[in-house]
């Protein structure tokens, strides 16, 4: 008996990768590819191996190759001025997303790019951005060779059509320089003031009237510039009729500083300007702390960002690039294999095989031949093909579905937040009590109306309220984006906590968007047969053959007689002394049906043997996630993809589960604002184009981001892939962060109500004030931090 040979796997010394049974061999190193062989060489020629002893095979895999003229465009003038920064003389800044870039021996290559091309000035990376700022000599070489560079050590830069768009304002710096200029008021301010709370010497009574002078010119810097952030705001929402919660504020700074003035100018007191400083310098920590944003993300992402910034037009018998923009009707173009179709065209020359995927769900490419029609946002998976344009760039059907007035509405337009609503009631609220204070005095004491109307205005001001708002959001934005769940906003928290139904897009969300499960299904195979099938596969150009010779493995050491294929529908084949038929139901078997299964199907000799079954790999852990979900909240399903999968679907969400197939982005939409007007505030979970429309709709879109997919489509949130079994845990995190804020108010509430018994007698003084109202702050800022994250450690996302 012939003994079986053990195969050990061995690591590919640049990606990582498997290298197989015959890796390739350079200078005592293995290779899975010739593409990772090739940037060691050239790292090695540059004296650059430094990369690989940092960290373990920190590559990218190379066995894609990348068409030698791709970064052609990059020499039309018009692109390559909407691309590059800064421009002199002598040198050209340009940056560059690489979205491979994911380890510290990355960086360290990219910033030494001058060891591989000395007329590369300089570079600096941006890691959480995935960005390379790039200034080079562009007298000696050009952006193109620039790109070609990056690209032959494997970090080939995304240019989407989206870049050649006006530049993105950078970060607003703004409210940064205002907390600077709080803290540092409101820290001078104290220390000026302890003298006279803690008593000061009678020889130096003089230095008194100083430091109140010095407090009002310090905290004139405060009340003129720092707090604008809420006068703005205030502004804002008075003009619409509604009193958000910066109202109440404002009028406690304006009275706190008012009130102040007088105090100083008549020499009655020192006022309050500790505490107005003090409200406005916690108020903008938490405002800056809920505000941070991740600038490496983009949450409004539209088709352009998908397309590429340019292609190939065929002009009489020459090729050129051309920019999107001046894509014409009748123009020709040339599609090469994995580009994107830009615009809607017929097909004139070549057999098309697109992958349509990622714009309509659907997970099989589609097969088109000559004189059919082609939509824009396929990927041609096949070889070269030609097209004429029927409908430019803003006609198509891709740019008519995003451009529906549903999708241009903002719908955060008319949310408001929870402890905007109760400060409506709790402004009435401090305005009663300051109304009854003054009834009071002025019946009893009327020298005590304006002391005790104040304080009651001061020592009210909700800015503990905020304050418990601002930064539990902060902190649970940052527990949130520290497990690779990235919100938009703080508003976001708060809607996913009252959401009541959740939507799942199939392909490429709950599954990898990949065939990885594959089941034969029929007669009995022979080794040998298997062997001549996966062989015959392997020539095939479709990727659900190759699929199949993979799966099959090691492939019969022979000849192919002959063998003809119909692109998109199947391979016919003489292997060895066997007719072999690999393909569609139709191609095999000669019957055609509404097709729920994807399947190859396989015959020899003109007799149908079976069919090889294509499955849905579904994310690791995923199931657990459905299981969690389903006891909690209405599930449904909503995917592009034919309904093979619809029993095992029923199966694991349940049989009162709402799961439709065959929908196109339209549909999906539709669906969403079905639901919507039936009351329910629905998630929505997906990955691609044909998920955006639905995405936002939703009260929270919520985007799948894969490592191998650069684009995500706009969205509330987004999530990567690995971690969206976790998502049960963040929602949850998310309905904790409301109760945290709800007994965080209730806690502010107290203190309100100490304070106020002090000043409706009219006897709060400056030294109260300046303890209290601090003091109120940082304990909230304990009990919201300790509790969100006590519960997050708990969950374990901390």
């Amino acid at each position: 008996m012939k003994p079986h040979t053990i195969y050990h796997q061995t690591a590919c010394f640049h990606c990582g990768e498997d290298c197989g049974k015959h890796p390739i061999i350079s200078q005592d190193k293995q290779f899975c590819c010739e593409g990772c062989k090739m940037v060691f060489e050239i790292l090695n020629q540059g004296g650059l191996c430094d990369y690989y002893a940092i960290s373990k095979n920190p590559g990218s895999s190379r066995k894609i190759e990348v068409r030698k003229d791709k970064f052609a465009f990059l020499d039309d003038d018009k692109i390559r001025q909407s691309l590059i920064s800064y421009t002199d003389e002598t040198q050209t800044h340009v940056s560059f997303y690489l979205p491979q870039m994911h380890c510290s021996s990355c960086l360290w290559l990219l910033e030494n790019l001058h060891r591989l091309n000395e007329q590369v000035i300089g570079s600096k990376v941006n890691f959480t951005k995935k960005e390379a700022d790039i200034i080079f000599n562009h007298q000696q070489v050009s952006l193109r060779e620039v790109a070609e560079l990056l690209t032959s050590i494997g970090y080939e830069p995304y240019i989407s059509f989206n870049d050649m768009k006006q530049a993105m304002p950078g970060l607003n710096k703004s409210k940064i320089y205002k907390l600077g200029v709080a803290g540092f008021c409101f820290a001078n301010i104290m220390l000026l003031s302890f003298p006279e709370y803690l008593g000061i010497d009678v020889k130096e009574q003089n230095l008194v009237s100083l430091f109140r002078y010095l407090n009002l010119i310090l905290s004139l810097p405060v009340f003129l510039f720092s707090a604008s952030e809420f006068y703005v705001s205030a502004w804002k929402s008075l003009k619409r009729k509604f009193l958000n919660i910066d109202a109440p504020i404002v009028l406690a700074v304006f009275v706190t500083f008012g009130r102040s003035v007088y105090e100083v100018f008549s020499a009655t007191g020192g006022g309050y300007f500790d505490s107005m400083s003090g409200i406005v310098f916690f108020m903008l920590i938490g405002r800056v702390l809920q505000d941070k944003t991740y600038q490496q993300l983009s949450f409004d992402r539209d088709y352009t960002s998908y397309f590429p910034i340019a292609v190939t037009r065929v002009n009489k018998e020459n090729e050129e690039t051309v920019a999107l923009p001046d894509i014409k009707l009748n123009n020709t173009l040339l599609i090469h294999n994995q580009e994107l179709i830009p615009a809607d065209g017929i097909l004139t020359r070549g057999s098309a095989l697109i992958d349509y995927s990622f714009v309509t769900g659907e997970s099989l490419p589609v097969a088109k031949e000559m004189g059919e029609i082609v939509y824009a946002g396929g990927k041609q998976t096949g070889s070269n093909i030609e097209m004429l344009v029927i409908k430019e760039v803003a006609q198509s059907y891709l740019t008519k579905l995003w451009n529906r007035d549903e999708l241009k509405q903002d719908k955060n337009d008319n949310k408001q937040s929870f402890v905007h609503l109760t400060s409506r009631y709790f402004t009435w609220g401090v305005f009663a009590i300051a109304a009854i204070t003054s009834l009071y005095w002025s019946y009893y004491d009327a020298s005590k109306i304006w002391t005790s109307v104040t304080a009651v205005l001061i020592i009210a001001c909700p800015c503990a309220l905020l304050l418990s708002n601002t930064f539990t959001n902060g902190n649970v934005l940052r527990l949130l984006s520290s497990n690779k769940f990235y919100l938009r906003n703080a508003q976001t928290i708060e809607e996913i906590a009252n959401a009541d139904h959740i939507v799942f897009d199939k392909t490429g969300t709950l599954t990898t968007g990949t065939y990885q499960d594959i089941e034969y299904e029929g007669q009995p195979l022979t080794n040998l047969q298997k062997k001549k099938i996966a062989l015959l596969a392997s020539h095939s150009t479709h990727p659900m053959s190759k699929a199949v010779a993979l799966f099959l493995g090691k492939k019969l050491i022979s000849k192919i007689t002959g063998y003809t294929e119909e692109p998109g529908k199947g391979i016919e084949g003489i292997v060895g002394d066997d007719l072999i038929t690999i393909g569609s139901k139709k191609f095999v078997v000669g019957t055609e049906e509404m097709a729920e299964e994807t399947a190859v199907y396989v015959g020899i000799e003109e007799k149908f043997l079976g069919k090889f079954i294509f499955k849905n790999h579904y994310r690791e852990n995923i199931l657990p996630l459905i299981s969690q979900l389903k006891k909690r909240y209405p599930l449904s399903v909503l995917s592009g993809d034919n309904a093979g999968e619809k029993d095992f679907l029923k199966n694991i969400i349940g049989d009162k589960a709402h799961i439709l197939f065959h929908q196109n982005p339209s549909d999906k939409l539709d669906v969403i604002k079905q639901m919507q007007d039936q009351g329910k505030k629905v998630i929505m979970v997906g990955d691609g184009l044909n998920d955006a429309g639905a995405l936002k709709q939703a009260n929270v879109g919520i985007a799948v981001s894969d490592n191998a997919n650069n684009f995500t489509p706009a969205s509330d949130a987004i999530i990567e892939a690995d971690q969206l079994p976790m998502l049960y845990k963040f929602i949850k995190l998310c309905k904790i962060n409301k109760r945290v804020v709800i007994a965080s108010f209730i806690i502010s509430i107290i203190y309100n109500l100490v304070g106020i018994y002090f000043s409706v007698q009219g006897n709060l003084s400056p030294m109260i004030a300046a303890i209290l109202m601090p003091a109120s702050s940082l304990s909230i800022l304990l009990i919201t931090f300790g509790t969100s994250n006590l519960a997050a450690w708990k969950m374990g996302l901390k």
